[in-house]
């Protein structure tokens, strides 16, 4: 299969990110597909909402795949995203973005979070 040169800067991105660079890749891309199917849901493309809203599906299930449940703070991550999970089931469903955009503010708020870890690990690190 062919790629462009920005899918093998991506995929070379991706296989030499740390952990915590892949957590953040990992809600950029959920952030992006949420937004999107919102969109195509306020514009009635109700195909562009169902790809989009699966694909931020597919993210959340690989981001509670990844959870190392040797600590505490898992099991509270598993259920808020778990939670995310059906919320958006329940925004692709009734075509309605109310618990999408809730969703949204989640992987925001917590992509935020991650970014001072990463800072945190990074000066860590630097020591």
């Amino acid at each position: 299969m062919i790629q462009s040169p920005y899918q093998k800067y991506q995929q070379l991105s991706a296989q030499t990110a740390t952990p915590i660079q892949l957590v953040l890749m990992l809600y950029d891309g959920a952030i992006r597909f949420t937004k999107l199917g919102i969109e195509g849901i306020n514009e009635r493309n109700f195909e562009k909402a169902n790809q989009n809203i699966c694909k931020s599906e597919a993210i959340l299930h690989e981001l509670l795949a990844s959870l190392n449940f040797d600590y505490p703070i898992s099991k509270q991550l598993a259920s808020l995203y778990e939670y995310m999970l059906h919320r958006l089931i329940e925004s692709n469903v009734k075509k309605i973005t109310k618990p999408a955009e809730e969703v949204l503010d989640h992987l925001e708020e917590m992509k935020k979070s991650w970014r001072q870890v990463a800072g945190v690990s990074r000066r860590d690190a630097a020591q």
